[in-house]
């Protein structure tokens, strides 16, 4: 390992020993045993191969249910008021329903449904309407589980995982792309459903994909690739400098997930690590690993180092403790935020500049 390092650029190698470090640290050997049992005991794996869409539409609604909100919250609302499922959109929407939006997934746009306010782009409907029926936290989950409830329907022809194999199997297999082509066959489509994010669709789909079994080895290799950024990951790639070194510096958010982002930059990292080190049943390349054990690292219901809690975000990181302290650029987290935040008001204000100038200038031709 360190002497492949060598032969890298240094600011990639030093990524690679920084990241290599922490899964030692803080990587689970167990990490797809545990994932597989999770989803076991939900029924998941069973319903992959029993081709079961209601039972995965329930198991992935709920999981869907989680963002934008904390878990703690999430959990303690679906526990009280419980949550959505197949059999109660299939049964409301056999009556035919008025409503010219519930007609199908590609007349599903535009709902605007909003519980504080009970209003929606088709008042005259509202009242026959099932969609405001179900208890859910906020009418955009509401909007969410009808549209992922057609898209099964109508895109994927009641057969989710028949349409996942189909959607892989499109895919040319010698294209130079091909993991990347791979997810977005099976991320793309669903990023069209109404209110889904791609963290919470990312993380739910790695642990779908990673439960195919051993009749659906691309399964696994393409759910071990799909990565989600939270804050933790995030700020773990600040604070050790390795988002500076790339040049990527960034608030966290949607820029995570663009080009040059946490997301590509956690696949280059995982594909100089070859996670079989960890467990030979493991891929080669893992990012989905990669990620779980920065997360673990920094998380404070696992390793609980690496963050806001441990670290004054005003200076340099201090923490003697941890282990990567000797080798980290210990950069201070909020230096970095402010002068993100200035760069990108400076580019704001030129930007307006610009176009003033040019409006001047025509004005005055």
């Amino acid at each position: 390992m360190n002497s492949e390092h060598q032969q890298l650029n240094p600011n990639l190698a030093y990524a690679v020993r920084i990241v290599h470090a922490t899964c030692c640290l803080a990587g689970s050997a167990s990490y797809l045993d545990d994932i597989r049992a999770d989803v076991g005991e939900l029924g998941v794996i069973r319903a992959v191969k029993s081709h079961d869409t209601p039972t995965l539409f329930d198991w992935l609604i709920e999981i869907l249910s989680f963002q934008g909100i904390s878990d703690a919250v999430a959990a303690g609302y679906i526990a009280q008021h419980g949550n959505v499922c197949w059999a109660e959109i299939a049964e409301a929407l056999s009556r035919n329903p008025t409503c010219p939006k519930l007609g199908g997934y590609w007349r599903f746009y535009d709902c605007r449904y909003q519980k504080g306010s009970r209003k929606c782009s088709e008042p005259g409907h509202f009242d026959a309407c099932p969609l405001p029926r179900h208890p859910l936290r906020n009418g955009h989950l509401n909007q969410m589980a009808y549209s992922l409830f057609l898209f099964m329907r109508d895109v994927a022809d009641d057969d989710f995982v028949g349409w996942i194999d189909r959607q892989l199997g499109a895919v040319d297999t010698d294209s130079p792309d091909r993991l990347p082509a791979l997810r977005e066959a099976v991320i793309g489509p669903l990023r069209n459903v109404y209110g889904v994010s791609d963290k919470v669709l990312a993380m739910a789909l790695s642990s779908l994909l990673m439960s195919g079994g051993k009749r659906r080895p691309l399964w696994l290799e393409v759910g071990a690739t799909f990565v989600a950024v939270d804050t933790l990951v995030h700020n773990f790639l600040h604070r050790t400098g390795i988002l500076r070194r790339f040049r990527a510096d960034h608030p966290y958010g949607d820029r995570c997930y663009q080009p040059g982002g946490c997301v590509g930059i956690l696949g280059l990292l995982a594909a100089k690590i070859d996670a079989r080190e960890f467990n030979l049943a493991f891929p080669a390349t893992f990012p989905r690993f990669v990620q779980s054990a920065i997360w673990r690292y920094c998380a404070g219901n696992g390793l609980d180092v690496c963050n806001g809690n441990r670290i004054d975000d005003d200076t340099r990181c201090d923490n003697g403790h941890c282990q990567l302290f000797g080798r980290c650029d210990r950069i201070a987290l909020r230096s970095q935020r402010e002068k993100i935040t200035q760069n990108q008001s400076l580019e704001a204000l030129l930007t307006t500049i610009s176009g003033c100038s040019i409006v001047i200038l025509q004005l005055s031709v």
